[in-house]
């Protein structure tokens, strides 16, 4: 419901119409449409972990390669994705104005840039990335771009393909060293 009209379009009736459950049952257990949200906020987390989990290959210990795989989950490449991208934005737009709903939307210590800046820390330490990066810039850079670009997927404003080339452009920025080979074309990079 979020996904299709907003946060703020969906009521508490529609809500437990749309489980399949009565009115007082959803009642009973969320005092206010504030806490069903922020309830049903948890679980979309949970559920996108799980599946980017479940997407990324076990034993993928590679930082460029596991940075790109970690980006895609940015981008709304199937149904699944394109509907979370969806949800949170709604959920976004709603915490630009409310700031008890704020508190709870946004991540404490930003995980996600965390894993980033780690990939990139990695990176850089195996001498597989370019030296005198900040890692948590970089990290904050790469996050922002790949969810606004996967909102231009979701506007249609931009194809995946064109999405994913944006991002290989900066992550191979990123991992180019003088005299490491490039691993997109098999050359020395000079």
């Amino acid at each position: 419901m979020a996904a299709e009209r907003g946060l703020e379009a969906a009521s508490m009736r529609e809500i437990a119409a749309e489980a399949g459950v009565s009115l007082r049952v959803v009642q009973y257990h969320f005092d206010s449409k504030h806490q069903l949200l922020i309830s049903a906020l948890r679980l979309l987390r949970e559920e996108n972990e799980r599946s980017a989990r479940s997407r990324i290959p076990e034993g993928l210990t590679d930082p460029r390669a596991l940075l790109r795989a970690v980006l895609d989950e940015f981008l709304p490449l199937d149904a699944q994705r394109a509907v979370a991208l969806r949800v949170f934005a709604a959920y976004d737009a709603r915490s630009l104005t409310e700031p008890a709903f704020a508190a709870a939307f946004r991540h404490a210590g930003q995980p996600l840039e965390r894993l980033v800046a780690g990939l990139i820390a990695t990176g850089a330490a195996a001498g597989a990335a370019a030296t005198g990066l900040d890692p948590r810039h970089e990290a904050g850079l790469l996050v922002s771009g790949a969810t606004g670009l996967g909102m231009d997927v979701v506007r249609s404003g931009r194809t995946p393909d064109d999405v994913r080339a944006a991002l290989d452009y900066h992550v191979e920025r990123l991992f180019q060293q003088t005299g490491v080979p490039d691993s997109a074309n098999n050359s020395r990079v000079v």
